[in-house]
């Protein structure tokens, strides 16, 4: 059998921390810095001219006059069952979500389960069956998957990989390198909710109020923006990282400056009371059931009012815009009449969202 050849670590051009952090930290799965470096400087070197570049979260395929996108994604949050939501609907939401920012309606997922020995089957009956309503709500079949189970201690219950395939409205042309000056920045609805869910449920903290998961399908609001005829730049799902890292990582494919008005931010209060007792920054807390727009200043005003219109859009926002100045870079305007830098994050304030 021949010998695997020996990786020359020596060779990668490689910041920090990857070099400094001999091992995977948690940080690197976080959606930031340490998750864009990891990507950058490991894996697409490793895999050389078999990867495209841009490794977005969803990819359109060409295939005869039809063009696909193809997305896939892991889910590990815990617990399995939070305000809201489970680890079932989020696997199902959140790749329905990838297919749905590039401009397609989601038509079959794959769905891979990763179990850990020792787990009741009543808890995993309880996450399939979570994923098979969340497949029906959001109007896509399950076609195929796998299963596997590893040792006591060498998981954590259950852990989903899914992966969509969807076909892109031949309307749209939408990706984050068509951010421009002048673009509009939209929010879909109040930010930061499912991470505090989360976080409360792991924590046992307590607001007053329950805050519950905003996990949900968005392909439906998507439609019907690009229904209004509007010429749409770009979508995401500000997920893992939030909507920092989600405009800090369109800002720099696009190679535009965002400016953020901090007054228009919708951050609910209870959102707003955790992160400031646990000293987090609200614009980098998850969402799963949210989108940026990024839209030309002519076509805003419609579809602002296509996403009031819609039941997932009824708190939409405009909370910014793109502009020629600082690119690659989000900058925030204060209450107090300051500025301030988003920065992207460098690795997960709440381990485990999704």
């Amino acid at each position: 059998m021949p010998e695997t050849p020996a990786i020359d670590i020596e060779s990668w051009v490689c910041p920090a921390p990857l070099r400094d952090a001999p091992n995977i930290v948690m940080g690197h799965g976080g959606g930031g810095a340490m998750s864009a470096e990891l990507i950058e400087h490991l894996f697409l070197p490793a895999f050389g001219p078999a990867a495209e570049a841009g490794l977005g979260d969803a990819a359109v395929i060409t295939v005869g006059d039809a063009r696909l996108a193809f997305s896939t994604d892991s889910f590990v949050v815990k617990p399995l069952t939070f305000p809201g939501g489970t680890i079932g609907d989020l696997a199902v939401n959140g790749t329905v979500n990838d297919l749905a920012m590039a401009g397609a309606r989601p038509l079959v997922l794959s769905t891979a389960f990763i179990l850990e020995e020792g787990t009741a089957l009543q808890d995993i009956a309880h996450v399939a069956q979570a994923v098979g309503t969340a497949a029906l709500a959001a109007g896509v079949k399950l076609v195929t998957g796998d299963t596997k189970v590893v040792d006591t201690g060498h998981g954590d219950g259950v852990f989903i990989n899914t992966t969509g395939i969807g076909v892109v409205d031949p309307r749209a042309d939408i990706r984050p390198q068509r951010a421009a000056p002048g673009d509009v920045v939209i929010v879909s609805g109040d930010i930061g909710v499912h991470g505090v869910a989360v976080m409360s449920c792991r924590e046992g903290l307590e607001f007053g109020t329950t805050v519950a998961s905003d996990t949900a399908p968005l392909h439906g609001l998507v439609a019907a923006m690009i229904d209004t005829g509007a010429d749409v730049h770009a979508l995401r799902d500000p997920t893992r990282g939030g909507v920092a890292a989600t405009l800090n990582e369109i800002a720099r494919a696009a190679q535009v400056g965002v400016t953020l008005d901090e007054r228009t931010l919708p951050i609910p209060a209870e959102v707003r009371d955790a992160c400031g007792l646990l000293g987090l920054d609200p614009l980098q807390v998850a969402n799963e059931g949210k989108l940026l727009a990024f839209v030309p200043p002519g076509d805003a005003k419609r579809v602002l009012a296509a996403m009031l219109d819609h039941p997932l859009g009824v708190r939409a926002a405009v909370i910014g815009r793109c502009v020629a100045e600082h690119p690659g870079m989000v900058v925030a305007r204060t209450a107090l009449g300051g500025t301030r830098v988003v920065d992207l994050p460098l690795g997960e304030q709440l381990p485990r969202i999704c």
